[in-house]
């Protein structure tokens, strides 16, 4: 019996693909040598095959050739795959395995039926994040129980569920630090455009304010994009690449690195669009991160903050663009400011974009393993340059108690100039 099934999967694997999952042939780019599995925050955490990028390629490549079913378990392990793309960064094959991640989770929701709970949670992060006014509305009953100062009791008073998105939403800071808005902007510099992303505009309104502030200090020209849309992150929305486009901006930035990221990959994402794929590229080559921009101008940042600074490298700016040193050279360049490295730094600190509203338990160990290394660094801040990481971060702070302040990169910057 055993042979004839070896028989039988070694015939489909030999006429290729039966299911449309993935782009086949990129299954073959990955030779099983294991190098990517250190660097896999499930793995670490569970030790399973299944739960390595590896383990989760021959999921993929068995699924394809009708091997496997697409059943509860093969969706679990695809699920619990946080997207940080470590292993791409460690893959010495060069694996694009986040588009064969991406592609699988599109074919499973497009032919797996969720159980009804599992299916709302999806349903609802797809259906309110994209959009900020939904999302405003839906904050409603917690801005208002922040202004009456009963949060806690509201927390109590609410399912478990419903407790692990309340500790993720920050309180409303109106002292957030503002850069200051000294200089004009420079209509013969560079033309730079900040994409204010969905879940940023709504609880970080700062950090595009600063991002914004900082680039106009440095030189940069900076215009509005008409309309904001969603990046594409959960789903690619084309208009945000009209609007991009029509800005004429020769930078794109954007405070949250999961959007800038998503921009970066229009080119991939649309090269066989006949309409969009030349406009995609160039977008693409124009995506970059704040610290670059900055360094790019050659100014030192303005002002002073006597501190120890410990950096989190976000998994979509690290692994997805790359961006690693630049950030690190503009916090060491502050007077005063002394850069302590933490352990495990481009470690996926569990947030994700949503995985950590729906995997919330191997979110709250990844969560527990971060705050350990920045514990450990005795920094008095946290700099990183993602919200959803800020947020994520700063709920486990918490709960322990900690002295430690998470801050975005654009808003340590405005703290250091104020």
């Amino acid at each position: 019996m055993a042979d004839a099934e070896t028989r039988e999967a070694g015939a489909l694997a030999r006429r290729g693909p039966v299911r449309d999952v993935v782009e086949y042939d990129l299954l073959f780019d990955c030779v099983h040598c294991g190098l990517c599995l250190e660097s896999c925050p499930t793995y670490l955490l569970t030790r399973a095959e299944m739960d390595s990028p590896r383990g989760r390629i021959y999921l993929m490549k068995s699924l394809a050739e009708g091997r496997m079913k697409l059943d509860d378990e093969a969706v679990g392990h695809i699920d619990s795959c946080l997207g940080c793309r470590g292993c791409e960064t460690a893959c010495p094959s060069g694996v694009h395995y986040g588009r064969l991640l991406e592609q699988t989770r599109d074919y499973i929701n497009r032919n797996h039926g969720r159980h009804l709970i599992d299916g709302l949670r999806h349903a609802a992060v797809r259906f309110i994040f994209p959009y900020p006014r939904r999302l405003r509305v839906m904050l409603f009953p917690l801005r208002a129980a922040d202004r009456l100062k009963i949060r806690g009791l509201m927390r109590r008073m609410v399912p478990r569920a419903m407790r692990e998105w309340i500790d993720l939403v920050p309180e409303r800071n109106p002292a957030a630090p503002v850069y200051p808005d000294a200089a004009p902007p420079n209509f013969a510099g560079p033309v730079a455009v900040v994409h204010h992303g969905c879940v940023a505009e709504v609880l970080t309104p700062s950090e595009n304010l600063n991002t914004e502030r900082a680039l106009k200090m440095a030189g940069y020209r900076v215009v509005a994009l008409v309309p904001t849309v969603c990046c594409g992150a959960l789903d690619l929305h084309d208009g945000n690449l009209r609007a991009l486009k029509r800005s004429g901006a020769e930078a794109i930035v954007s405070a949250a690195s999961g959007c800038a990221a998503a921009i970066a990959s229009y080119g991939e994402l649309l090269k066989d669009d006949p309409e969009l794929a030349d406009d995609a590229r160039e977008i693409s080559a124009r995506t970059t991160d704040l610290s670059a921009l900055l360094l790019a101008r050659g100014g030192k940042p303005a002002g002073r903050l006597d501190c120890a600074v410990t950096y989190h490298d976000s998994c979509h700016l690290a692994h997805g663009m790359g961006v690693r040193e630049s950030p690190r050279k503009l916090l060491a360049a502050i007077e005063g400011v002394r850069l302590v490295e933490m352990a495990e730094s481009d470690l996926c600190c569990g947030s994700a974009g949503s995985y950590n509203l729906l995997e919330t338990a191997m979110a709250h160990q990844l969560a527990r393993r971060k705050a350990d290394n920045i514990e450990a660094t005795c920094a008095d801040y946290v700099v990183l340059g993602n919200p959803g990481c800020e947020f994520q971060i700063a709920a486990e702070l918490r709960r322990r108690g900690s002295r430690i302040r998470v801050m975005h990169l654009a808003d340590f910057l405005a703290l250091a100039a104020s």
